[in-house]
Formats: C-alpha cells, sequence, structure tokens
C-alpha cells in the first residue's frame, strides 16, 4: 500500500486524476506509483483528521486488524456511535474503507494507505483559507 500525502489549501487543486487514484485504490485497482494526495481545505480540516481519537483508531485498525466496528470501538475502549462516526468521516477521505455493507454482517475497517504524510508548506500562508491576518 502506498502512503497518503496531505496537504493543507484549497480543495479544487485536488486534480481529479488525483480522485480517480484514490477511489481506484479503495477500490482495490492497481494504480501507478504516482503518490495519492488528500489536500484538505483549512488547518482546521488537517487537526480535525490528525485528531488524537482518529490516529488511536488508524493505530488500533493497524495493529489489531479488527472485524468489525463495534471491535474497533472496544479496542479504543469508546462508544460504538462516536466510532461509527470518526470512522465514517476517513472513509468519506479515503483514508479507510469498509468490507462489506453491514447488511447481515459487520462493516470491517481497513486501512486504504501505509500511514499519512503530512506536507504543511508555510511560504504563502495568508492565502490558506485557515488562516486570518490582522
Amino acid at each position: 500500500m502506498p502512503t497518503l500525502k496531505v496537504t493543507v489549501g484549497d480543495r479544487d487543486r485536488l486534480d481529479e486524476r488525483t480522485r480517480r487514484r484514490i477511489e481506484a485504490a479503495a477500490a482495490g485497482e492497481e494504480v501507478d506509483d504516482a503518490q495519492p494526495v488528500l489536500n484538505v481545505g483549512s488547518y482546521a480540516e488537517l487537526s480535525r483528521l490528525l485528531s488524537e481519537t482518529n490516529l488511536e483508531l488508524l493505530d488500533a485498525i493497524a495493529s489489531h486488524d479488527p472485524e468489525s466496528i463495534t471491535e474497533t470501538a472496544e479496542l479504543v475502549d469508546r462508544d460504538y456511535r462516536e466510532v461509527h462516526r470518526n470512522l465514517s468521516e476517513l472513509a468519506d477521505v479515503g483514508v479507510i474503507d469498509f468490507e462489506g455493507d453491514g447488511v447481515g454482517g459487520p462493516k470491517k475497517p481497513i486501512l486504504a494507505y501505509d500511514g499519512l504524510e503530512v506536507d504543511v508548506p508555510f511560504a504563502d500562508a495568508t492565502e490558506d483559507p485557515g488562516v486570518t491576518t490582522p
């Protein structure tokens, strides 16, 4: 699995090629060797993605390969609804995927990438929508 590069800036800069690559990787299809990129729109979104609770969930999935959301919640000793919400958000941005549909069986969380590489350029931070200047 590749590493997902996470950057901060205008979401519109995330080109269609990268979107297709993320979808293909999540679907288990073969993709070229270029590193996939997730461009979050603000520092607040980056902070939410890299929250302690989300990182604990990703670590639990990597370390224990849980068979369901319920088992994942038990591993991190958190409420099922909170874990479901967090995992759904991670799936929405393509960091994890689910195996199974939850109908007649569990939804197994699966990492879509080996890790996250965060790239936060500061050279022109005033253009970042998450930054306000005095």
